[in-house]
């Protein structure tokens, strides 16, 4: 399918992170962009900012006439979208182009230079780095990001159509769709077991994502996986290797052995040695693609992150607050390294809304240990996304697994009293559910306090 030829898009769940990026970039190609979404956000009103029309009731009604003409309308949905969605039905029995957000995502990249970033752990945050990087040296990307970019405000940079940046997406099998020319894995613990069933099912499709790698292109892989590419880590002998490691004033500053020479005293803000890690593998595709070190340098020093990614909402001696997106016991325990390294000798908080039943069942036991590591823990429901219920699964019972006793279930309505309660001198929110809908409130009232 040649998209240049079509003129309609309609998004089927517009407000999703990837699927708004999409909509951005067709909007920004002066394609003729609607769709429907279920709630109102932030994400769906810059959309419509940008003149793209939204609707929030799930009706055939809703849909304009010119995007009912199934000559000229592709149709874009997420995996999220339930099945008896009445929009999305229409679309299916009337013989449109129905296609899923990673089937558009491979059509746009195929015929360009593509580079992917893939893994459980740190995709968000390493594609937004090397979209980062990459615009600061001129390359003529367009860069697809899984969150919201603090240095653009979006999810999309556009330069150019000759290379595209993009987070590979395990979930569902998504990257399958793509053929990368440069592809990294971060990552590869489990997690989405309710779609692979265990772990090595979802370690067989990695695989199957690297036999999708261009000939002649290049894998890069965290060191320690069991796979062959250019391999990165820190303070290791792998190819790319961060060195001689500082902090000051809040800044890493760290050398970067590469597979040519050593790149001295390069700058990098965001805390934790998981993000020095997503930095590392950014900055080696980037060097790997023809990048000039020292503008790579400039722009690793300049770049300001993804919000909700170990974002600092109140620094102040006496309080500090931070949002994550953390929703893994891997990613839980990467937040907890950075704030203990960052802010040592301070009590901290953590408050946590698990996401989905069957990932809270399937680790368990490795949440509870995750989230004993802080001083203190508030426990909010469970946050369904796309689920229904699994009897048993609650927040409650994980609240028994955790040894640590300075525990407790909150509810959204009395979040902030609880809060108020602490004497924690650090605050973290984590999760990816709609926790971050609670972060504007708990910034005003404890800014206040502060």
């Amino acid at each position: 399918m040649n998209l240049k030829t079509i003129h309609n898009i309609y998004f089927v769940g517009i407000g999703g992170i990837g699927m708004s990026a999409l909509a951005r970039y067709f909007q920004a190609n002066n394609k003729n962009v609607a769709g429907y979404d279920k709630t109102q956000t932030d994400i769906t009103n810059s959309l419509v900012d940008l003149g793209v029309e939204i609707h929030f009731s799930d009706s055939v009604e809703n849909i304009k006439p010119e995007f009912k003409d199934s000559d000229h309308t592709v149709v874009v949905y997420t995996p999220a979208i339930p099945k008896d969605n009445a929009e999305l039905n229409y679309f299916k029995s009337h013989g449109f182009r129905v296609l899923k957000r990673s089937q558009v995502l491979g059509l746009i990249t195929e015929d360009s230079f593509c580079l992917a970033v893939a893994g459980t752990h740190g995709k968000t945050t390493t594609t937004s780095i090397l979209g980062h990087l990459m615009y600061e040296c001129n390359a003529p990307l367009t860069a697809f990001l899984g969150g919201i970019s603090e240095n653009y405000n979006s999810n999309l940079i556009l330069n150019g159509s000759d290379v595209t940046v993009v987070e590979a997406d395990e979930f569902d099998r998504s990257f399958l769709t793509l053929s990368p020319d440069f592809a990294c894995i971060t990552s590869m613990d489990a997690d989405h077991l309710d779609v692979y069933g265990d772990a090595s099912e979802m370690q067989k499709t990695f695989e199957d994502f690297i036999k999708k790698i261009k000939t002649n292109g290049k894998l890069f892989v965290k060191n320690g996986l069991p796979l062959n590419g250019v391999t990165y880590g820190i303070e290791d002998d792998s190819d790319y290797s961060v060195q001689n490691i500082k902090i000051k004033n809040g800044t890493y500053v760290f050398d970067v052995k590469t597979p040519k020479m050593v790149l001295e005293n390069l700058q990098f803000n965001l805390p934790g040695r998981h993000n020095l890690s997503n930095a590392l593998i950014a900055l080696a595709m980037a060097v790997e693609y023809g990048c000039p070190h020292q503008q790579l340098a400039n722009a690793l020093a300049s770049y300001k992150g993804v919000k909700r990614r170990f974002t600092y909402h109140i620094k102040t001696d006496d309080l500090v607050y931070v949002d994550d997106y953390a929703h893994h016991p891997e990613e839980i325990n990467a937040v907890h390294q950075a704030v203990r390294e960052m802010h040592p000798d301070k009590k901290v908080l953590a408050v946590f809304q698990p996401h989905l039943f069957s990932r809270t069942q399937d680790f368990a036991d490795d949440f509870a240990k995750s989230l004993a590591q802080f001083d203190e823990l508030m426990l909010l429901d469970i946050y369904p996304a796309r689920e229904q219920p699994i009897r048993g699964i609650t927040s409650k019972w994980l609240l028994g697994k955790i040894s640590n006793k300075n525990k407790q279930l909150v509810s959204k309505t009395n979040l902030l009293a609880k809060i108020h309660e602490s004497k924690a001198q650090v605050i973290l929110t984590i999760g990816a559910g709609d926790i971050g809908e609670q972060v504007k409130h708990i910034k005003k009232e404890f800014s206040i306090a502060s």
